[in-house]
């Protein structure tokens, strides 16, 4: 071979190691926080539940110029904003669970939640708005189209979790305010005003980067309409760190909010407003967490609050739909030290916990 031509050999290989170089580099620097997230997935427990921290903006105040009125529209965001156009299908089905908030023995509110369905793996999503509070959530990744024949194990199908954000169920941000949400057997809420339309978890969502309070949670809430997921209503149980609790109900499209006096409040899976609304089911699992915290005056340790809530948990049953549930997770979010403890699949033997406290 020549001189010439192996200098054109030489030239031609280093132009194409160039564009692979400057291409590697572009896709780099478009995807680079989908790849730090996607490498922060740690699998802590074999049930399973994992951990993620979310990194760059996942586009929320973007979504709240345009909302969605249903899961479907909400997908379409999520593809692509955060997908990049790769398919994802996120659905909310029908779930039973139980809320509580109360306070530990150092006047510490805490807030404990069951989420209850058929198989669900779990992930603890941790997220960092530049144009927000800091959280973490609870996710199904089920919603997310994972199950025991997909999990987010590898680097490529862990791409679906980077829709997590706009799916939480329960959670805590830094200022200490906490929610979790309940299905209620009934009519799906379909607020049609003029106002941005909301999804139910899209609302977790925005309640968590944006609100401190509770009466700043209510005031937003009330600032769009809400459309709720999977045909039916829903509603919210929230707390701050003052202690005060609500649940936010929709009877017949309008809100309604329900307080108390006592240091305590509790939620399942039926109304709560006054008047001919109780409809639903999870009475029994409401009165073993009421019953207990009316005997201390709503003070639990942490410890007691996970085993109350080990007490009012489901253990695998068919549902009035015919379809297998249990307690997928219970979570106990401690609103001054900003913590969460975790069991999954009803092993309250094991315990994880996270903290949204950077130096722990």
């Amino acid at each position: 071979m020549s001189t010439k031509a192996k200098k054109i050999i030489k030239i031609t290989a280093l132009s194409l190691i160039t564009v692979v170089v400057v291409l590697m580099a572009g896709l780099y620097g478009m995807f680079h926080n989908e790849i730090k997230t996607i490498n922060s997935i740690e699998k802590l427990d074999d049930y399973p539940l994992y951990t993620m921290e979310y990194s760059g903006d996942y586009g929320l105040d973007e979504f709240l110029q345009v909302g969605a009125s249903s899961d479907e529209e909400l997908v379409d965001y999520v593809v692509k904003r955060l997908l990049k156009g790769l398919p994802i299908k996120i659905e909310v089905p029908k779930l039973g669970c139980s809320t509580f908030s109360a306070h530990n023995p150092e006047q510490e509110p805490v807030f404990g939640r069951n989420f209850d369905l058929d198989y669900s793996p779990a992930v603890m999503v941790k997220t960092k708005p530049k144009n927000g509070y800091a959280s973490m959530s609870m996710v199904n990744l089920g919603f997310l189209g994972y199950g025991e024949d997909k999990l987010p194990d590898s680097f490529f199908t862990s791409i679906n979790a980077l829709a997590a954000p706009f799916a939480p169920l329960d959670g805590i941000n830094e200022k200490g305010l906490a929610i979790g949400v309940l299905l209620i057997p009934t009519e799906e809420t379909k607020q049609e005003s003029d106002k941005v339309n909301i999804t139910t978890t899209t609302a977790i969502r925005m309640i968590l980067d944006k609100c401190a309070t509770v009466d700043e949670a209510i005031a937003m809430l009330k600032q769009y309409d809400m459309y709720s997921s999977a045909g039916s209503s829903y509603h919210f149980q929230i707390a701050d760190a003052t202690g005060k609790s609500v649940v936010v109900e929709y009877i017949n499209n309008e809100m309604k909010i329900v307080e108390t006096d006592k240091p305590y409040l509790a939620a399942t899976n039926f109304l709560l407003t006054p008047g001919d609304y109780d409809f639903g089911y999870g009475h029994d699992r409401y009165d073993i967490m009421m019953n207990r915290l009316k005997e201390t005056n709503g003070e639990v340790s942490d410890e007691e609050a996970l085993q109350l809530l080990s007490k009012a948990a489901q253990q695998p049953h068919v549902n009035d739909d015919g379809e297998l549930s249990a307690t997928q997770w219970s979570v106990v979010y401690n609103q001054k030290d900003l913590t969460a403890t975790v069991s999954v699949g009803l092993n309250y033997d094991k315990k994880y916990t996270f903290s949204l406290n950077e130096e722990e």
